[in-house]
């Protein structure tokens, strides 16, 4: 076991010693340092310019702030958080952000435009994963500094290649990589010209509620309070703690061990339910299931199969038996939770009708069919399920069961016929998944860009001229309209059978309150958490 004072303790030097000592001396964690037990393995870096993994993305997020972030509550909306204030000139192109004035960096220094202007050149310079969420504006290495600069302290004006709507440059903005970090304290660290990238990996330098104290990868992350970050927490330390199963995450929590488990299945949960003990903190996040048909397989190709095999799963039956407590039913390409997602579900188990189908497109005897899908549950669960589910219709599904990347590699070269897998969101807006769920501009095996349709060999060109229209719109009613009609045509005229959204749970002791979670990973937050 690891001791509460290998992550409480107070010295940089040597913050961690033997549980065993400590046992006798707390019955429960101190009131002022919260302990969560989470899967901290799939991360590689603390740089927000270069964090691209779900859980790297959260600790950023708490590290650090953005000139706006997404409404919690109101998807449509937009609020300030460095920015207090920003406008678009007529020509699309110029926009104009006011920042606060009372924003200080963990250092105690104010947050200017200048730190802001340079954070942004620096993702587009570094050009790491996350860039492009930046860099699509028309922004280069070559042109960055003349296109985000700032005009005074308080004053950003970011200058886009192309007209471009406001929503979608703020939602970009509110992305992780548009993190803004302290320049001074970035170039002083700074090893060539990497701009502060190899320090701030496992450094922060960020004006968010927390500070990073420690990282051991695969071992524990420990976050400080930031004396100038304007939080609404009592807590002055959080810890998180490496906790790879579930059911060891459960015990730890009704031990006391720790104030909140992060990864809790349906069967953990459900130990949990109606206990007033534990609060249940959920939320539905932009992870969707999918199944993938590739059109290099001849029946694959045909719409009327598309159509029979979203017609033939049992959602319902999936969701309430596999995984009533992990994930909801959700059949269009957007998120719930996102600006303009649509909730509707038109698909239910229906045979008659996918026989039909079947009939129609020549196929009544049915045909056979291979679908790739993760080894990890509850996907075998789920995939034994549509398995089933599509024998009804005659279609003889031979399960092939993978790791993740093994699945990802395989669809990543269109070897796949079906796929079961999981698609997250890069950033919040309908354009990141109209993106890759609706438009191919080349289908061509040694193309350039390779969404998902490209990975299934799929090209609609209305269906891609839709999903760039409604990118373009400049009018934030109109541009909604748009991505909701584009749902509607996707799922009716479409080769991806949308099944579930995930939901994410913090599990928390009694007394812990004021954790949020966000449909993104990087909007999830501990700036409100107390203990009492």
């Amino acid at each position: 076991m690891i001791s509460r004072r290998m992550f409480l303790a107070g010295s940089a030097a040597a913050p961690f010693l033997s549980y065993a000592s400590l046992t006798a001396v707390y019955a429960d964690t101190p009131k002022d340092v919260l302990v969560v037990a989470q899967q901290l393995d799939n991360m590689t870096s603390l740089d927000p310019h270069e964090s691209f993994e779900a859980v790297g993305s959260e600790i950023c997020g708490n590290i650090y702030q953005k000139l706006v972030t997404p409404n919690l509550d109101k998807p449509d909306a937009i609020d300030g958080d460095l920015a207090e204030s920003w406008s678009a000139a007529e020509d699309g192109k110029t926009f104009t952000f006011r920042l606060r004035k009372d924003a200080k960096f963990a250092s105690g220094a104010p947050v200017t435009a200048d730190d802001a202007a340079f954070s942004l050149q620096r993702a587009v310079i570094m050009n790491k994963g996350p860039a492009f969420i930046i860099s699509q504006f028309g922004f280069t290495k070559d042109n960055v500094a003349e296109r985000i600069k700032a005009l005074d302290p308080a004053t950003l004006v970011i200058t886009t290649a192309e007209p471009t709507s406001l929503s979608f440059l703020l939602y970009c903005l509110s992305a992780g990589v548009g993190a803004i970090v302290e320049k001074k304290v970035a170039l002083e660290r700074a090893q060539g010209e990497d701009l502060g990238n190899g320090w701030l990996r496992q450094n922060s330098a960020g004006s968010g509620p927390w500070t990073l104290r420690a990282w051991k990868p695969s071992e524990s992350v420990m976050l400080d309070a930031n004396p100038h970050g304007g939080r609404g927490s009592n807590v002055k330390r959080i810890v998180l703690r490496h906790i790879v199963d579930p059911s060891a995450q459960l015990l730890m929590l009704q031990k006391g061990d720790v104030d909140i488990a992060r990864d809790l299945t349906t069967d953990q949960l459900r130990a949990l339910e109606g206990n007033a003990s534990y609060n249940l903190v959920r939320k539905s996040v932009a992870g969707l299931m999918v199944i993938s048909m590739n059109q290099k397989h001849p029946h694959l190709a045909k719409p009327q199969v598309w159509q029979a095999i979203k017609w033939a799963i049992d959602y319902d039956g999936i969701q309430k038996n596999v995984v009533p407590l992990t994930f909801v039913v959700q059949q269009s390409f957007l998120p719930a939770g996102f600006p303009g997602a649509l909730t509707e579900k038109p698909f239910r188990k229906d045979v008659a009708r996918a026989k039909a189908l079947m009939a129609e497109a020549g196929l009544a005897d049915g045909f056979e069919v291979t679908m790739d899908h993760y080894s990890a549950q509850p996907y075998p669960d789920i995939a034994q399920t549509i398995q089933a589910n599509l024998g009804e219709i005659g279609i003889r599904v031979k399960l092939l069961s993978a790791e993740n990347r093994q699945v990802l590699t395989k669809t990543r070269a269109r070897q796949h016929e079906l796929a079961l897998t999981v698609w997250g969101t890069d950033y919040f807006d309908p354009h990141a998944n109209a993106d890759v769920f609706c438009v191919n501009l080349d289908n061509s095996d040694d193309a350039k860009v390779r969404p998902l349709t490209w990975r299934s060999s799929w090209q609609d060109k209305k269906m891609s001229d839709q999903a760039l229209a409604a990118l373009k719109e400049r009018d934030p009613a109109r541009r909604v309209a748009l991505y909701e009609q584009l749902q509607r045509d996707h799922m009716a005229a479409s080769p991806f059978a949308f099944l579930l959204q995930k939901t994410t749970t913090a599990a928390c002791r009694k007394g812990v309150t004021g954790a949020r979670l966000g449909t993104l990973s990087d909007s999830h937050s501990y700036a409100t958490v107390r203990k009492s």
